[in-house]
């Protein structure tokens, strides 16, 4: 299995996205810079997780006001079962009512404002999609 990092999603990933049906878990894998890396060159002191939580904490509030909650989020602390070359530094699981909660947050004026800071924190991720209708 081959593993990609990401920061944002292809066009056929959208798409496949938007075809989940009713509320949907996303299971985000994180991988952080070492130092924000901000386009103006802002704050060079800090770090790629502090960057990330400032996007994280107004992430959440959007996530909220549209009826979803995030549902658990923690650092990875190791690997027991699998082999990956390089562990993700945290892992977040959010519950949306629907994808298109998410598109909507996402099209946002205010995400478009805060979105900075995820871009300046991240190395990189994996969404993963989950249902719990999904799970027998």
């Amino acid at each position: 299995m081959k593993v990609e990092n990401a920061v944002t999603p292809l066009p056929e990933q959208i798409q496949e996205f938007l075809s989940t049906p009713g509320p949907v878990m996303m299971v985000n894998l994180l991988k952080f810079k070492e130092t924000a890396d901000y386009a103006d060159g802002r704050e060079p002191e800090l770090s790629g997780r502090e960057a990330y939580l400032r996007y994280a904490a107004e992430m959440k509030k959007l996530v909220e006001a549209s009826g979803g909650r995030v549902v658990f989020a923690a650092a990875v602390r190791g690997l027991l079962l699998g082999r990956v070359e390089e562990l993700w530094d945290e892992v977040a699981i959010v519950e949306y009512p629907s994808t298109s909660a998410l598109i909507e947050i996402a099209s946002s004026p205010r995400y478009r404002e805060i979105e900075e800071h995820r871009m300046a924190g991240l190395e990189g991720q994996l969404n993963l999609t989950a249902s719990q209708d999904d799970f027998a």
